[in-house]
């Protein structure tokens, strides 16, 4: 009885701590894509560099 709890709890853990990693990683591509669009604008902005 233990055995099959601790393998339960093991797989919720192990399910859990792989969505987490999904997670994290399409918010990192989130902050990307925005990084590149913030980027873009401010080369089409035209505007001057400081010496």
């Amino acid at each position: 009885m233990k055995r099959s709890i601790a393998l339960l709890l093991l797989a919720l853990f192990t399910a859990g701590s792989l969505s987490a990693c999904n997670t994290v990683r399409g918010a990192g591509q989130d902050v990307q894509k925005v990084g590149e669009k913030m980027e873009d604008g401010a080369e089409n902005t035209g505007g001057t560099t400081r010496p």
